[in-house]
């Protein structure tokens, strides 16, 4: 074997070992390929030489490394990482190579799931050989973590009777995962993205006996608590229970005692299944993993509809395209059966019975399946919107909000807000998010701005009328709330306000332990429990002390307020679109719920609005993907969260560490995107730093960062957002991009991102820039002047973001407070004698003579999506500035050949008068 493969080998462990990686995941991953590779090398040299030395302390650097990792793993695991070392040992070079290979493709490819079929007494040897390719039809596997101090024979001992309790009949099969301590147990739920079920025995250690730095670092402080050894088991299971929920509250938890199991299930959470006594037999205990298992995995909807596709009919109701029959015999569209087959078909009715069920007043399968996603997102209620988040915003508007009662919302939200407000006839109050001008993009709303905005309501005597505040979770730019902070603050101005958390783009949020904490519906069951807690009413009672009695608003604003937990209601709404970021077909959506007055306060308003926006006619295929994207997110959310963040730091990384491409294109980061004032953890890039750091900032931060919202800076091109998306991202190389700004462009990974898809954009990205570099070398000096130009330009940034201007007095009700009417303004606008058009050109001689100009509709341009004018808005300079600089060519609202439409000088003289 020659230099070069030595170096490369060395370069390979180097890389393993420096600490580069984001997960255990990736770091798992190439840690194998390296091992195959060092084996490969190593069954090839003929010698005994300085290089075969080389290659066998690289290959025990592989061992020291995977043994921490494999611990947490049913396979390879401590017996497949064993056998190498035996057979390293032994000197078996040929068959170490083999057994390597054969390890890391199983891995790789996942057949090892397949292999786990093998029935418990094989008579063919062969039989527990993996196949070369992954089955789809193999039963579903998973693996079971057992926290107990066991030794060798007892854990094979366990092995072998549960494998002996397999029958043919069972849905699944699992292998099982050993903890011996706390810490294992916590670091193995971290690692191990298989396991479904956590079965707690009667000993375990609180720390690790095995050298746990590799994995460490990536979640350090979240591992193990101090645990008094002495303490009863009870309470030790519990605490190790409790922690594992908090991390995965998926996970099925089972205790096995050797105790009075009747009086340890008398003591136990609620998080725990079933308590089993330690002598009485596997069978229970095996039996009920499968069946815990089974809920998770049954898809109601789904199976009523496929149960329907396969039920012989006749059609008489008012559907042709049921059961193909205007489809499949037709001369003229037959490609369409082709293309979508004929499934699709089979499964479209109108019918409500036979097994399916009605979307307005669901009783069965359907109800069911929205009872699961409750479970499933931490809801107390959820439904399902099968016309998208645009209608769901609109329902839970409607639901919560009279005519005349004032609303909260943030002005960058999306459009659907703005026309839900208005149908409801709300006063709205506009809140103000920090700009980004250099970028073009608003962040979020600090919880100053909402104060000082309820504050002022009070003074004026209005907070009886406030009833929603509305807010984005996490914006289109990534920026995330604290939702516990900000509910919490509000609600010790407001005790009984309602939120309403538009997470269009977070419904994956829930299945990942550091962004849970940051979604509306466990902030909610956090905040309740909260409240429920005495030690909180002693602390809540210091903390009024604390205050004095008549609190000015100034010092209201500066100190982080608690509400009264006597006189506080949690309500809380989030709206999802599933099919942004989870699994389901096109405008599949969810609203849930955690109201805690929603039976006697809600509930009948919230099925009216329902009623109101809801077809009679719902595409049941998006109701089934609803149901089965759940099923997939409570199986599999957690690893697929995983690899969309790994993919999204791969992204990264291949661009900022690009030699050519960082010469041109950057990826914003955290400080860049959130002033430092919302920052107290200080950390600048919470991805790069592991789990540990990135936990710290997404506990205390009052934003974050998103790090799978990768917003990339092109002004160095001197080509803008709009040319750089259309011209060369899509038209040439199909490459689509979700948002763009005059320098920004942004990139989004999801759970179906793959390395081939990072990899063909890096590819992509290169290609553009090397052209550009041709291109500028080919320039006249002229040309070259012109193109340096534009790029300082677009590193400047747009024009400054306009704050909300001011609703005109006309259309607002209280004449020192800023709600304005958006529906009066709205149909007001009707009347065509009311409005007229004005260019932007007149529009700013109009301001010049002294007029207010009032816009009478929505102004939104595409992107960034929100509203830049609303109906009874004052247009001022900073808007047509704004609008001026805008290179979108899609603005709804707004025609360049016939300008703004605003009210008429006359219209607004009758209205105040």
């Amino acid at each position: 074997m020659g230099d070069s493969a030595t170096e490369a080998a060395t370069r390979s462990t180097d890389l393993l070992t420096a600490g580069v990686y984001n997960s255990v995941r990736q770091l798992r991953a190439d840690a194998w390929s390296a091992l195959a590779a060092l084996t490969r090398r190593l069954s090839l040299d003929p010698s005994a030489g300085t290089c075969a030395k080389e290659l066998t302390e690289q290959l025990e650097d592989m061992f020291r490394l995977l043994a921490p990792i494999e611990n947490c793993w049913a396979f390879p695991g401590r017996a497949g990482l064993d056998e190498l070392r035996r057979l390293h040992e032994a000197g078996d070079r040929h068959r170490l190579a083999e057994r390597a290979d054969d390890l890391n493709l199983a891995l790789g490819t996942d057949t090892y799931r397949n292999a786990a079929q093998a029935p418990a007494h094989p008579e063919d040897p062969a039989a527990e050989e993996p196949p070369a390719v992954h089955d789809p039809a193999a039963k579903p596997y998973f693996e079971v973590l057992v926290v107990g101090d066991l030794d060798e024979t007892e854990e094979q001992a366990l092995r072998e009777e549960l494998r002996h309790l397999r029958r043919d009949e069972d849905e699944f099969v699992y292998d099982l995962v050993v903890a011996p301590s706390f810490e294992d147990a916590v670091i193995a739920s971290l690692v191990n993205s298989s396991l479904q079920a956590v079965v707690i025995r009667h000993r375990f250690a609180n720390r690790s006996r095995h050298d746990l730095h590799v994995v460490r670092r990536f979640f350090e402080g979240t591992a193990a608590e101090a645990l008094p050894e002495e303490d009863l088991f009870e309470h030790r299971a519990q605490a190790l229970g409790a922690r594992l929920l908090e991390l995965r509250p998926e996970l099925d938890l089972y205790l096995m005692t050797e105790g009075a199991v009747e009086r340890t299930a008398g003591t136990l959470g609620r998080g725990f299944a079933r308590v089993f006594h330690a002598r009485e037999g596997l069978l229970e205990l095996h039996l009920s993993i499968l069946h815990g298992i089974g809920e998770r995995y049954t898809a109601p909807f789904f199976t009523a509809i496929r149960a329907h596709s396969r039920r012989p009919t006749g059609v008489f109701h008012a559907l042709p395209i049921s059961r193909g029959t205007s489809v499949v015999s037709s001369h003229w569209i037959p490609e369409m059966a082709r293309f979508y087959g004929l499934n699709i078909f089979l499964a479209e009715t109108s019918a409500t019975s036979g097994g399916l069920d009605s979307l307005l007043e669901p009783t069965g399968p359907l109800r069911e399946a929205q009872d699961l996603a409750a479970r499933a997102f931490g809801a107390r209620q959820t439904y399902f919107v099968t016309n998208g988040t645009s209608t769901a915003n609109k329902v839970v508007v409607q639901a919560l909000v009279r005519p005349g009662d004032i609303v909260l919302v943030d002005r960058n939200c999306h459009k659907s807000h703005h026309y839900g407000l208005m149908l409801a006839g709300a006063h709205v109050v506009y809140l103000d998010a920090y700009p980004m001008d250099q970028y073009g993009m608003y962040g979020a709303v600090p919880v100053e701005e909402i104060k000082r905005k309820l504050l002022m309501l009070r003074r004026e005597g209005l907070l009886d009328r406030v009833k929603l505040l509305l807010l984005t979770n996490c914006t289109f730019d990534g920026i995330v709330y604290n939702p516990s902070r900000v509910m919490e603050e509000c609600l010790a101005l407001k005790p009984d306000l309602a939120f309403l958390w538009d997470e269009a783009w977070f419904a994956f949020a829930r299945f990942h332990p550091v962004y849970r904490r940051r979604t509306a519906m466990a902030a909610a069951r956090e905040l309740t429990d909260r409240y429920r807690d005495a030690d909180y009413a002693e602390r809540y009672a210091e903390h009024r002390e604390s205050l004095g009695e008549d609190p000015d608003d100034e010092t209201l604003l500066g100190t982080r307020l608690m509400p009264d937990p006597d006189a506080v209601r949690v309500r809380v709404y989030a709206t999802q679109s599933t099919h942004k970021t989870l699994t389901s077909l096109r405008q599949g959506s969810m609203i849930h719920i955690f109201d805690q007055d929603f039976r006697h306060k809600a509930a009948e308003t919230f099925h009216e609005a329902y009623m109101t926006h809801t077809s009679t006619s719902p595409n049941y295929q998006i109701l089934a993907s609803l149901d089965l994207g759940r099923r997939q997110a409570e199986l599999e959310g957690f690893e697929l969260v995983q690899k969309q963040l790994e993919q999204a730091g791969v992204l990264r990384d291949a661009i900022d560490q690009h030699p050519v491409l960082s010469r041109y294109l950057h990826f914003l980061t955290t400080p860049e995107l959130i002033p430092s004032r919302f920052r107290s953890s200080g950390t600048d890039q919470p991805l790069r730093t592991g789990l540990a750091k990135m936990a710290a900032a997404w506990e205390d931060d009052e934003f974050v960062l998103d790090p799978t919202r990768a917003t990339l800076h092109i002004g160095r091109t001197g080509i803008d957002g709009d040319t750089f998306k259309h011209e060369q991202l899509m038209d040439r190389y199909g490459v689509q991009v979700n948002k763009t700004t005059l320098n920004t462009l942004l990139f989004m990974t999801t759970i179906g991102t793959t390395r081939s898809a990072v990899a063909y954009l890096i590819e992509v990205l290169v290609k553009i820039v090397e052209e550009l570099e041709e291109s500028i070398e080919e320039m006249s000096p002229r040309e070259r002047a012109l193109h340096h130009r534009r790029r300082a330009a677009l590193q400047a940034g747009s024009a400054a973001l306009p704050d909300f201007s001011a609703f005109h007095t006309a259309f607002r009700p209280g004449a020192h407070t800023p709600e304005g009417d958006l529906r009066e303004a709205f149909f007001l606008a009707y009347d065509d004698s009311k409005v007229e058009y004005l260019t932007a050109d007149e529009v700013a001689m109009a301001l010049e003579s002294g007029r207010e100009v009032v816009s009478a509709t929505f102004v939104t341009p595409y992107p960034p999506g929100f509203p830049v004018l609303v109906p009874g808005q004052v247009v001022n300079e900073a808007v047509l500035r704004y609008m001026g600089a805008l290179d979108t060519r899609e603005i709804h609202g707004y025609r360049p050949d016939t300008g703004y439409r605003v009210f008429t000088e006359a219209a607004l003289k009758d209205r105040m008068a």
